[in-house]
């Protein structure tokens, strides 16, 4: 009884030694591409600010580095911009004169993200997480001013005579997505919310603004095109 039971534990082990060869071998993989598209921004201010968010578009170079199975690393070279707006009441509603009074500020921002980059799935579709810090570089900024009538807001809005106090951005950002891998290379498309740990203003208690970080929702279309390492 004993001879057969050995017999039965060796024949298992030959068909699990086997499945696992006829599986298809992991390999490491490179992939570069490009990727782009749409954001919407705001400012964390402290004082609030009533605003509403800012469309802006970001774009740029993509590497991806896929190092273990389910696992790897995605690093980004991206022109983006952010910023907010607002929508300013008249000083009195009950004028036909006194229309709304429209201010943005965009920032142009230089970024580099840098995500630990999660999928799962099959050969040809894999869901995808990534998440992880991403650091900016403000290049520049523009500033909109539109009066809708013939009275502007007269009440305090510090941050529209405020230039950019600190240029250099950082944060968290993370967001799920869906590839789909082709022959002739790998289309994503993800979504993205990234926190400002960083403050546009200083926030001393000289400051005007206790806190003002970036935040920002995103979507992305990217083309990536895959190199195969053993």
């Amino acid at each position: 009884m004993k001879k057969y039971r050995y017999l039965l534990l060796s024949l298992v082990a030959c068909l699990l030694a086997f499945a696992m060869e006829a599986q298809e071998p992991f390999r490491r993989e490179f992939s570069l591409g490009l990727g782009g598209g749409a954001s919407l921004s705001n400012v964390g201010f402290v004082p609030r600010v009533d605003q509403t968010m800012l469309l802006g578009m970001h774009g740029g170079l993509t590497m991806r580095w896929i190092t273990e199975k389910n696992l790897g690393l995605i690093i980004e070279l991206n022109y983006a911009q952010q910023g907010w707006q607002e929508e300013l009441p008249p000083i009195n509603p009950d004028s036909e004169s006194s229309l709304r009074y429209h201010y943005a500020r965009t920032i142009n921002y230089i970024e580099l993200p840098l995500l630990t980059h999660i999928y799962f799935g099959g050969k040809n579709v894999r869901f995808i997480l990534n998440l992880g810090p991403k650091f900016g570089y403000a290049i520049s900024e523009t500033t909109c001013r539109r009066l809708k009538g013939t009275e502007p807001n007269s009440g305090a809005n510090a941050q529209h005579d405020m230039p950019l106090e600190n240029k250099f951005d950082w944060g968290i950002c993370a967001g799920p997505g869906v590839e789909f891998r082709t022959p002739i290379g790998s289309f994503l498309l993800e979504g993205r919310y990234y926190f400002g740990l960083w403050n546009m203003y200083g926030n001393s208690k000289a400051d005007y603004f206790s806190k003002s970080n970036m935040q920002t929702l995103s979507v992305k279309v990217s083309y990536l095109f895959n190199f195969k390492k053993k």
